[in-house]
């Protein structure tokens, strides 16, 4: 099973921080959220996608390994201009 680390938008529309998928490839895991949670489809679109803490491209077929971890957040923005 790989975890899936949760974050903002993503954990409301779940309500939990944190799931486990059985899923071979990013593709894979990517498919069975948005079957679970249909809401996700729409964040995906500018979602970042980390997995075990470096950022990842959800079209790249990446393989998963049981114990991997997935983290989704929504987009970040603002920086130093934003102060």
């Amino acid at each position: 099973m790989v975890r899936i680390r949760l974050f903002a938008n993503f954990r409301e529309v779940a309500g939990k921080r944190e799931i486990e998928v059985d899923a071979e490839s990013l593709q894979d895991l990517m498919k069975k959220l948005t079957a679970e949670y249909p809401e996700f489809e729409k964040l995906m679109e500018y979602a970042v996608i980390m997995v075990n803490g470096r950022i990842a491209d959800r079209n790249e077929n990446i393989r998963l390994k049981k114990d991997d971890t997935v983290a989704i957040f929504p987009p970040v923005s603002g920086g130093a201009d934003a102060f």
